[in-house]
């Protein structure tokens, strides 16, 4: 990727809190911070998993006035206060200082769930003439990079990506390529979910929830659900350095790709194609760890697992933050920008014994710092994606 693009600025929340000290803080403990959802509606099918990693709404003051919130779904809360850290982690007052036009790409998998739910309730219960303008504008899946652009002052290209498990490294992808080719001066690139009691029970009606997360584990059932947002600040690495911003990390190539045996709904068997597609463009020995999209999905851990061991059988330390952080809300990106600093992993919870795929996560041990960190990003229906990001220092 030509120029170099750099990551100056990062914001996250998640269940551990806001800002990137709260997500290093808990995957270095190597603990989930998980909560029992609110299934008073009797949503959840009996026996099934109740904990989920959701955000405590009280850290968000800070970033987001609380009269402003009111007006925003949840994803648009999240992911403008997480748009605001990276922005001011960045040393800049507003995304585009300095000139230039500011570009917005964010991923995901669900939208706005519960603006949906209540409009789909306006309607169905009250009469279409219920429907309030004002939820009906926030419901859409591309609120959020609307309302990041309104409160970070971004004026370039807004997309919304929608391409599941691989929407967060996607999204970021496409946000330095607008940098990279001058369409962009900078770029906020990230991605955002919520998760909501219905949402939550119908991930457990399709046995996707597994309690507890065990990634790359034999015995794995399923993901810890999560919600939150992870937003990066991305500009041309040299303008960064002449203004004397601190890099955190470089993206330094990037992949995509799809694999046609997936169904819909469902994760493909085409792990050796995928590997020939990554290897062909992401050389084995190029890199020094491994932040791994894995989340305890029994079919979708043992195609990460296939792709993993086809393009490199000795791999380096295999990072899996959503193993403590949860799917969806940015997990993996949080956790691959730490990587990319040298941060410390703890143990990856809950794994015992690895199946015949053979990848056994971290151990919890000290790593040295990486030069550069192949991020994976595998998604049910077929879409697929990998970055490698340079070292950054914290």
């Amino acid at each position: 990727m030509t120029p170099a693009v750099a990551i100056t600025g990062f914001g996250f929340v998640g269940a551990s809190g806001c800002g990137a000290e709260a997500a290093a803080t808990a995957v270095a403990r190597g603990e989930p911070v998980v909560r029992a959802i609110d299934h008073s509606a009797g949503y959840l099918p009996p026996g099934a998993p109740r904990m989920a990693a959701l955000v405590d709404g009280d850290g968000l003051a800070a970033h987001l006035p609380p009269g402003r919130a009111r007006r925003m779904s949840p994803p648009a809360r999240f992911a403008v206060a997480a748009a605001r850290m990276a922005v001011a982690q960045a040393g800049l007052a507003e995304v585009e200082e300095g000139g230039g036009p500011a570009a917005v790409v964010l991923a995901t998998t669900f939208g706005p769930a519960s603006y949906t739910e209540r409009l789909c309730r306006q309607i169905f219960l009250e009469g279409p003439e219920a429907a309030s303008p004002s939820v009906f504008t926030e419901c859409v899946a591309s609120a959020a990079a609307s309302q990041v652009a309104i409160a970070c002052g971004a004026h370039g290209v807004n997309l919304t990506v929608a391409q599941r498990e691989a929407g967060p490294v996607t999204a970021v992808l496409r946000a330095a390529d607008e940098v990279a080719s001058g369409r962009a001066r900078r770029a906020l690139a990230g991605s955002v979910d919520e998760m909501t009691p219905l949402l939550h029970a119908a991930l457990a009606q399709l046995r996707a929830l597994g309690e507890p997360c065990r990634p790359f584990d034999r015995a794995r059932a399923g993901t810890l659900a999560g919600e939150g947002a992870t937003v990066l600040l991305l500009e041309r690495a040299e303008e960064a350095r002449a203004r004397g911003a601190r890099v955190l990390a470089t993206v330094e190539a990037g992949v995509r790709a799809f694999d046609p045996t997936a169904g819909r709904a469902g994760w493909g068997r085409g792990g050796g194609a995928l590997a020939a597609k990554l290897a062909a463009r992401i050389p084995p020995r190029s890199v020094d760890a491994v932040v791994s999209g894995a989340s305890g999905a029994r079919a979708g851990d043992a195609l990460e697992a296939t792709v993993l061991r086809t393009w490199r059988s000795d791999l380096p330390p295999v990072l899996v933050p959503k193993a403590v952080l949860g799917e969806y809300g940015g997990s993996l990106l949080a956790g691959a920008l730490l990587a990319a600093q040298g941060r410390p992993f703890g143990p990856t919870p809950h794994f015992r014994e690895s199946d015949e795929g053979g990848v056994v996560p971290h151990d919890g041990r000290a790593l040295a710092p990486p030069d550069r960190v192949l991020v994976t990003a595998l998604a049910a229906g077929g879409a697929a994606a990998w970055m490698v990001l340079g070292a950054g220092r914290a």
